[in-house]
């Protein structure tokens, strides 16, 4: 977008709104419009200042968040990132937002987060997703994929996702068109803690997959979809023939935790040309180098293209590395990985 991004924010909290305004108020890319304690005043707000996009609260009086958001994408459609409590009713509530149109999802801040970056990543999110079409965002995920069927077994292989910003929607959008006995799959999405468990169960819920979040020694085996946990990095690991996984602390890369290249870069070493690689929409960077370590260990990597993207940052930075030795629009991405595993779909689907 030309010149500063309009900013309005939305929360019942007095001292958040004031926090939120002052400190979004200094990034010279953003400008704080107003701020709203609930809806109504949101409502009045947004034809008066007109702002790009929104920052929003879920749990309000007089008018819940998830109401709200449906009802602007209804009437008023705007680019919307959540800003929820880390409780796991904030989770389950923020998975509900996510499936109504918003953007992203982020943890609220608190002081113990200052230090980790949490309020320059709302920044960058609000910045990344202003202007985006949301109409068209919104019928990404209403796309009908007919799902491929494997004609033979899948022990041994590894499918390695990351994404970010948008990628909720777009994941579930790819897994739904797999079959259940896909590979073995691990994904990193950039997500708060306590946010992942429920978007593990709602991924399970949407595709039929033996979807969870990854816990330490989870094994990756055929139709199972393992799950960063939020705050935590995945790694893919040995045991002996098997696959598993490991979840670990340590420092965020590239401002995050989980990290997509932490992943893909251990999938590179323990799994090799035996993985398929995946970027999705998301912004920023990570991701880019994992992959391309994937493609030199020799597997076959993909990313989804800029016209399917909601942010398109972690895919473009991918493909101007080299990393993806394949670009894909969001509906074409499980068909390639099944091509990349070099296993046929029936014929006619």
């Amino acid at each position: 977008m030309q010149g500063k991004v309009k900013v309005l924010i939305v929360d019942d909290s007095a001292v958040l709104r004031r926090t939120l305004s002052h400190e979004l108020g200094k990034d010279p890319r953003i400008e704080v419009v107003g701020t709203a304690p609930d809806p109504y005043v949101a409502r009045d707000m947004i034809v008066e200042k007109k702002p790009d996009v929104l920052s929003l609260d879920i749990e309000m009086p007089r008018m819940d968040g998830i109401t709200f958001l449906r009802k602007l994408m209804n009437f008023h459609p705007l680019p919307i990132v959540i800003v929820s409590s880390l409780t796991k009713k904030g989770g389950v509530l923020a998975m509900e937002a996510l499936a109504a149109g918003a953007m992203a999802v982020l943890a609220k801040p608190r002081a113990s987060f200052s230090a980790e970056g949490v309020l320059d990543e709302l920044a960058d999110t609000l910045v990344a997703v202003a202007g985006t079409e949301v109409k068209w965002v919104k019928s990404i995920g209403a796309v009908k994929s007919s799902r491929i069927e494997f004609l033979r077994e899948t022990t041994n292989r590894i499918l390695a996702i990351g994404a970010s910003t948008g990628g909720t929607t777009a994941l579930e959008m790819v897994l739904k068109a797999l079959p259940h006995d896909l590979p073995g799959t691990v994904v990193s999405q950039h997500m708060p803690e306590l946010f992942t468990e429920s978007f593990a169960h709602r991924l399970a819920s949407e595709t039929g997959l033996d979807v969870r979040e990854a816990e330490e020694g989870d094994s990756v085996v055929p139709g199972r979809v393992l799950i960063a946990p939020g705050n935590k990095h995945l790694l893919l690991g040995r045991s002996g023939a098997r696959y598993i996984v490991h979840v670990k602390d340590g420092p965020r890369v590239n401002q995050h935790r989980p990290s997509v290249d932490v992943m893909f870069k251990s999938v590179a070493k323990v799994a090799g040309p035996n993985a398929v690689g995946v970027i999705l929409t998301g912004m920023g960077r990570d991701g880019a180098s994992g992959l391309l370590e994937m493609r030199k260990a020799g597997a076959p990597t993909l990313a989804q293209d800029e016209a399917s993207c909601v942010v398109f940052g972690m895919p473009k930075v991918a493909i101007e590395i080299g990393a993806a030795s394949e670009v894909a629009a969001l509906k074409e991405i499980p068909a390639r990985i099944m091509s990349a595993f070099a296993i046929k779909t029936v014929p006619g689907i």
